[in-house]
């Protein structure tokens, strides 16, 4: 970088306003719903009716396991109109500093020496402000986040994309295999003497009869045979009316529910090469994507034997089974896993996206199934006997076919993410200690 760049040093107490006198924390059992983020010491953790900060502050961890482990960010901006609880400082920079800056500063500092707490992580407010912070000028600060502010405008692009994505797909199964419209529709136009199969269509495409004449004749021809798979009456059922021909049977009889658990690492055989991935839980905790790319957890060929589901294929469908229960995700990797999850590799009967939304689906009931004095558990005798709908084959091939294609999207937008936010986390030091300048950085992105 050129000989302009200094690095000025100061405490964060120094360039800092601190506004954590105005947070305000709300039991979740008084929160009313509404549309402003509630944010807590990893993030949002709800939205609320109101709002207590309007404009951009940086938000820095107090206290939570996160502030040693670092799988999410200790400090993240918020932005807007939102309410902050007690878990989170909240600051802004005093003008000598830019707030920005210092979110980037905090991502790469070392903030071990500042944390109390054997039990419980804590970073005081008065050992926050102890942190020395290194800065240079301003117009080399606000280059610096302009520039890998263009990363992280990818990223959340990337996953804002992924959340359509996964809406998209989440709609079509509650459509198709809990409000089962399709059927509806031709039942409804059967009584009103009318043409069931356009019905159909129209209630999966969302065209009406003017729209579905201008399609092209492939997509109506298309349509129209995905629309003739769906019977045309519902008969009752221990779930209620379902549609005729389609199974109501125990999850367990469906599909393979497997459980895992913890090796012995502490004299697991370290000569050999770790290479088998290993996941808990808290992989999924911060989770922003229905898909699991990596862990960062290996295990050698022997601590995989000592794991009774072993290894388990690309396609598995990942469920928490505790502390909490219902984090999802599909494995794009073959995973081992621990004890805290019950895993359901890919079956013929059920599709692991089909499994996903359905357990997104019925949660509750999941949870309701739970036990425990410490934590709530579902262990697998309480989860296999839970009713799940089995559509026609056909059905279930067709939603397959449209939202394996999906998924195929968001894999490949949050492989994107990983290498950015790894190109990122790479660039981040470099450019704060001055080694790398900001022009040398831009023909690097």
């Amino acid at each position: 970088m050129s000989s302009e760049f200094k690095l000025a040093e100061r405490l964060l107490g120094d360039v800092t306003i601190n506004h954590d006198g105005k947070r305000k924390p709300v039991k979740e059992s008084e929160r009313k719903k509404g549309v402003y983020p509630y944010y807590g010491a990893s993030g949002i953790v709800d939205y609320v009716d109101g709002y207590i900060f309007e404009g951009e502050y940086l938000l820095i961890a107090e206290d939570g396991e996160n502030l040693r482990t670092r799988q999410t960010p200790i400090a993240f901006m918020a932005d807007g109109k939102f309410w902050v609880n007690n878990h989170a400082h909240i600051v802004t920079g005093n003008g000598e500093v830019t707030t920005k800056y210092l979110s980037y500063f905090l991502r790469n500092v070392d903030i071990q020496p500042y944390i109390t707490g054997a039990v419980m992580p804590k970073l005081t407010q008065g050992n926050l402000k102890k942190i020395p912070v290194r800065f240079p000028s301003l117009n080399h600060q606000n280059a610096i986040v302009g520039t890998l502010g263009s990363l992280d405008d990818k990223i959340a692009l990337n996953r804002q994309i992924n959340q359509t994505l996964e809406a998209m797909a989440q709609a079509i199964f509650k459509s198709w295999f809990v409000d089962f419209d399709p059927v509806k529709a031709k039942i409804a136009a059967i009584e009103a003497g009318q043409d069931p199969l356009r019905a159909a269509m129209s209630a999966i495409s969302g065209k009406n009869d003017a729209e579905l004449d201008t399609m092209p004749s492939l997509q109506y021809d298309e349509l129209a045979a995905t629309a003739a798979l769906f019977p045309a009456e519902l008969v009752e059922s221990e779930l209620g009316d379902v549609p005729k021909g389609w199974e109501v049977k125990p999850i367990g009889e469906l599909v393979n529910c497997l459980g895992g658990s913890t090796p012995d690492t502490k004299n697991l055989d370290f000569w050999e090469p770790k290479e088998y991935a290993w996941t808990t839980p808290k992989d999924l905790s911060g989770a922003t994507s229905p898909v699991l790319l990596s862990t960062g957890r290996k295990l050698s060929k022997k601590g995989l034997d000592k794991i009774g589901s072993g290894l388990l294929p690309v396609g598995t469908l990942l469920m928490s089974s505790r502390a909490p229960i219902g984090y999802l995700a599909i494995s794009q990797i073959p995973v081992a896993i621990n004890q805290g999850y019950i895993a359901i590799p890919p079956s013929d009967n059920l599709s692991p996206f089909f499994l996903y939304f359905w357990c997104q689906e019925n949660l509750d009931l999941i949870k309701s199934n739970a036990n425990g004095s410490t934590f709530l558990e579902i262990s697998k005798k309480a989860f296999n006997p839970l009713l799940a709908l089995k559509p026609s084959g056909d059905v279930h091939q067709v939603f397959f076919d449209k939202v394996s294609r999906i998924f195929s999207q968001i894999v490949t937008l949050e492989n994107q993410v990983a290498n950015l936010t790894e190109l990122r986390d790479t660039l981040l030091p470099k450019l704060l200690s001055g080694e790398l300048s900001v022009a040398e950085l831009e023909e690097v992105v």
